[in-house]
């Protein structure tokens, strides 16, 4: 495992890495992030109806192929769909990087 991927790991996407807690709180709801610059990262997508997550995310990262461009996530159509509730209820794949 290499720094970045260090500094990443366990870690709530957006907040910051000097945040005395940047690990998931117990009463939200995460999608892990698989592969790309944002791998082992979580999402809070606590408040996201089921079609927004269906929709994937575009997050803004330093990381990928454009330095203040965004990396693209997307839900594997063989992964389980979310359940409601706490803690980590689904993934959501790297797919590729937009500027």
């Amino acid at each position: 495992m290499n720094g970045d991927e260090q500094l990443l790991s366990g870690r709530v996407y957006g907040r910051d890495h000097d945040d005395p807690n940047p690990g998931p709180l117990p009463h939200q709801t995460y999608a892990a992030l698989v592969g790309g610059p944002l791998d082992g990262l979580l999402l809070d997508i606590t408040a996201w109806r089921p079609e927004e997550i269906d929709d994937g995310a575009a997050l803004m990262t330093e990381l990928g192929r454009w330095p203040g461009g965004r990396a693209l996530y997307d839900p594997c159509p063989d992964d389980p769909r979310p359940s409601g509730g706490p803690g980590v209820v689904c993934r959501l794949h790297y797919s590729g990087d937009t500027p």
